[in-house]
């Protein structure tokens, strides 16, 4: 995030501060493993994953502005350390892990943050947090609270953008293929703006949709809560 997309995560932040939270954001942070575990490399994610154990022990909510990274560390953590010392730790900290949008409606049982955004968007569900996540109605309910905005449904908003990791590496064509799909799809709703939940997908669409020239814009949904 810090990376590529320093500004989701500083609406992150803004949004959580608007509602009267404190946000911390530990410096020694890094990847938390998904990468490496989604490649079969069990050993190397541990390692990158005992890192984030530690640099998170202590925190009362990890919040995460990417369905995929949440799925990770919530979903995947304790698989990944069962077995080991650190099976314990590990869960407990997947219980403290959360997606934006999931933290913001299930845990804080918020759904209008006072935002305002004059446009209208369509969503994009990410595979992460859709399946592994169930999260589907949270980003919906939060993206109908803000004034001004109209939402609407495309047709294959639960379809697969293509991005998948290092899917869209190994199998170009197949990915460019399915982001054609997806693009095509926003397209048909006359929304100025693709709003996602996970940067990746936002990464594959926009790609794609700037070398089409589309006309359609991509944001995270993040990026979105923090206008007023």
């Amino acid at each position: 995030m810090d990376q590529f997309f320093p500004q989701v995560g500083m609406n992150v932040a803004a949004v959580l501060a608007r509602l009267g939270h404190v946000v911390r954001f530990p410096s020694g942070q890094t990847c938390c493993g998904q990468p490496a575990w989604s490649s079969g490399f069990r050993d190397q994610a541990r390692a990158v994953g005992e890192h984030f154990l530690k640099v998170f022990r202590g925190s009362e909510a990890i919040v995460a502005p990417s369905g995929s990274c949440a799925a990770m560390v919530r979903a995947f953590y304790p698989e990944l350390f069962d077995g080991t010392p650190r099976a314990g730790e590990a869960k407990s900290i997947a219980s403290r892990t959360f997606e934006f949008s999931q933290f913001l409606v299930d845990q804080l049982h918020v759904t209008d943050v006072g935002a305002s955004f004059h446009h209208r968007v369509t969503f994009h569900d990410g595979c992460h947090g859709l399946r592994e996540l169930g999260i589907r109605d949270q980003p919906r309910a939060l993206l109908k609270s803000v004034k001004g905005l109209e939402l609407v449904e495309m047709d294959e908003a639960q379809t697969c953008c293509g991005f998948g990791g290092a899917f869209s590496i190994n199998f170009g064509a197949a990915s460019t293929a399915m982001a054609e799909v997806k693009v095509e799809s926003a397209r048909a709703t006359r929304a100025e703006f693709v709003v996602a939940a996970d940067p990746t997908c936002l990464m594959q669409i926009g790609g794609l949709s700037s070398r089409r020239m589309a006309g359609i814009r991509c944001l995270h949904l993040a990026e979105v809560l923090a206008r007023t």
